[in-house]
């Protein structure tokens, strides 16, 4: 019998220049993001003529390379590279990509956006040009898909703010064979992920065979904008420390709201956000339920099953080698995912050896390295 494929559930591709523009409804393509040069060499993400970001061509490892980049930016010096020239053609195109993955021995990768994590909540304050950006880029998925072969499963991007468009979405997502959608772990128009309103979209999502997937993004804020006291971060240190908050309140809220009782086959991904967190959750998801219930005198929700039972039915989580994902798996169960995170310089270049080191192999751990993505894929 063949070993099943090896799969890496967190990879992203940078979008060309010219995606947005080439993608995006005509009648929106003023609105279009791009990446526009400056007069010392470094390039932005912009819109309308704002520049939102400056960006990287990341080293894989490295994250003071970006780190150094920004410096020299804050310094006024000009850029040491030419972005161009420097972005080698597997960050960004797909036949490149697979064969990178024939190169550190995966058969297949989800494959995120790359400057679509820096601009949702930046581009909230305009719905149409947020979702029109969106679409441009689940379009470009389906190209994605097809020039992958099978081994590349791109992940589309949807705002939950119009339910309208993101059912159309959904529905387009799945015709082209995208089984993955990126959403915001956050409340969607003042209503938690789990108020009865937003049951339509769960249910396309379920319908279509479309997993929602939480991904560390510039999203909606689940704390208040005064604590994040660092102009121009690219990544707020106070993110970083409570990274797993965002998708572990979305989380405690679908299984507390039932929405995986009146939805029994929806599955939830949680990819980038960490994972070393989710044993000590458990306890504290099923000891809060419990304990608030003898409190109140009456339980939070009236549910089939423990909450954490939820959790281990319904949820994966990647989890670097770095974390100890066997270790984790024994704590709580094996719902793990490994995970690259390249060509992105918190990433590695040389997953499996970095897995291999902490006694994960992919002939033993068929959970971690095929199992638990396909679930989400819906294989």
């Amino acid at each position: 019998m063949a070993a099943a494929p090896c799969i890496d559930s967190d990879q992203h591709l940078y979008e060309p220049r010219t995606m947005w523009a080439d993608h995006i409804d005509p009648a929106r393509h003023d609105d279009a993001l791009s990446l526009v040069d400056d007069d010392r060499g470094y390039t932005w993400l912009t819109w309308r003529g704002q520049r939102l970001d400056v960006v990287d061509v990341h080293q894989p490892g490295n994250p003071a390379s970006c780190g150094h980049h920004r410096q020299r930016l804050r310094r006024g010096e000009p850029s040491e590279y030419s972005y161009d020239d420097t972005l080698p053609p597997e960050y960004w195109d797909p036949v490149a990509r697979v064969g990178w993955l024939d190169s550190v021995g995966f058969d297949e990768a989800v494959c995120f956006p790359n400057y679509g994590l820096l601009w949702e909540r930046r581009l909230s304050g305009s719905l149409p040009a947020l979702t029109a950006n969106m679409a441009a880029w689940n379009r470009w998925c389906a190209t994605i898909a097809a020039a992958g072969g099978g081994r590349l499963h791109p992940v589309g991007h949807l705002t939950l703010r119009d339910a309208e468009w993101a059912e159309g979405q959904v529905a387009a997502l799945a015709s082209a064979g995208v089984r993955l959608a990126m959403v915001a772990p956050s409340p969607v128009n003042g209503r938690p992920l789990s108020h009865a309103d937003h049951d339509r979209l769960w249910s396309a999502f379920v319908d279509h065979g479309v997993t929602p997937v939480f991904h560390v993004a510039d999203q909606p804020r689940v704390f208040d904008d005064c604590w994040y006291t660092e102009d121009e971060a690219l990544v707020p240190a106070v993110e970083s420390v409570f990274i797993w908050v965002p998708p572990a309140l979305a989380v405690t809220d679908l299984i507390l709201g039932g929405v995986f009782d009146r939805f029994p086959d929806m599955r939830v991904g949680i990819v980038e956000l960490s994972s070393i967190w989710v044993p000590q959750y458990l306890l504290m998801l099923d000891g809060g339920f419990d304990f608030t219930a003898k409190l109140n005198g009456r339980a939070a929700a009236s549910l089939a099953h423990r909450p954490s039972e939820y959790f281990g039915a319904h949820v994966r989580v990647s989890s670097f080698s770095y974390e100890g994902p066997a270790r984790l798996a024994a704590k709580s169960n094996d719902i793990y995912m490994c995970c690259s995170d390249y060509p992105h310089s918190e990433g590695t270049a040389t997953p499996l050896d970095d897995y291999a080191r902490v006694g994960c192999d992919p002939a033993a751990s068929a959970g971690l390295f095929n199992d638990n993505v396909g679930f989400l894929l819906r294989r």
